[in-house]
């Protein structure tokens, strides 16, 4: 019998503002201790999509855990990036995604 397949997601597409680039893949980079304390989430990724363009892609087993996501200390720490307004080029959109299928080792 195979796991159960995770269903939930987040998907936040980050713009940094130019120059600062660096400082934006770091703050990412910064965020691993904080993921790493929340059970709920299954999977978490920081990606660069081109040189100024990053995301966050982040996996759930339910919706408890994403809330607990939402609520926590990684979100509260990017909006409270975003507000400083030096960093990124446009408020963070966070979008609810869902999985429809996926792939487990």
């Amino acid at each position: 019998m195979g796991m159960a397949m995770t269903k939930f997601a987040l998907y936040v597409p980050l713009e940094a503002k130019p120059g600062k680039e660096q400082e934006v893949a770091e703050f990412l980079r910064s965020a691993i201790p904080l993921v790493n304390a929340e059970p709920g989430t299954i999977s978490w990724y920081a990606i660069q999509e081109g040189a100024s363009s990053f995301a966050i892609f982040d996996t759930f087993d339910d919706e408890d855990g994403r809330d607990a996501h939402l609520n926590g200390q990684i979100a509260a720490a990017l909006m409270a990036k975003a507000a400083e307004g030096d960093s990124f080029a446009k408020p963070p959109q966070i979008h609810n995604i869902s999985i429809i299928a996926d792939k487990r080792s």
